[in-house]
């Protein structure tokens, strides 16, 4: 029996909207904010700009929480480690260089996606946590406010927006004001 939803669409009224532009400057976070305010009932707003996060200044409210978000990056045994370079060579990132015994990481260019310790034939690959941001929650009676704050130097918005949208509780209103261009 048809109760008029769609089939995918989640019960009780559940929707995220992502306020979306090709640039910056076109008042993704004024809509926004406009849009939370005026919302009648819980709300969950996520500021996804995680370069230049500013939904805080428009929906001032209690920091609740903050939380670091890390990803795992490769860390090198240099007595196991053989130098044949099949992490270097797998890299797509270029976050490894062959430099002497053990390759050379650069952490603000790896992606955490593990593949280096997958090729290593002599299992000389650990991973470690690398610091790539926070998370920061606020409250504001009804509205829960989220914004991402990418660590300056670190290249991985997306990497944190992905972190930001696991914040999303299932429910419950949820705007995404995203960040400018098409990029991230």
């Amino acid at each position: 029996e048809c109760d008029g939803r769609r089939n995918d669409a989640p019960a009780g009224g559940f929707m995220i909207v992502a306020i979306a532009s090709g640039k910056g400057g076109t008042g993704k976070t004024s809509v926004t904010a406009n849009l939370a305010r005026v919302f009648n009932g819980p709300i969950h707003v996520l500021d996804c700009d995680v370069e230049e996060p500013n939904a805080h200044l428009f929906l001032r409210g209690e920091l609740i929480a903050e939380t670091e978000v890390a990803i795992r990056v490769p860390e090198f045994d240099a007595e196991t480690c053989s130098a044949c370079d099949a992490c270097v060579d797998f890299c797509q990132f270029n976050a490894l260089a062959s430099v002497g015994k053990t390759p050379m990481l650069f952490k603000e260019l790896c992606h955490g996606c593990g593949g280096c310790a997958l090729v290593c034939p002599c299992d000389a690959v650990r991973e470690q946590d690398f610091r790539i941001g926070l998370v920061r929650s606020f409250s504001l009676g009804m509205m829960t406010l989220c914004s991402g704050h990418l660590d300056v130097g670190v290249s991985l918005a997306s990497s944190l927006i992905h972190a930001l949208k696991k914040t999303i509780e299932p429910g419950v209103m949820t705007l995404l004001d995203s960040p400018p261009g098409t990029a991230c």
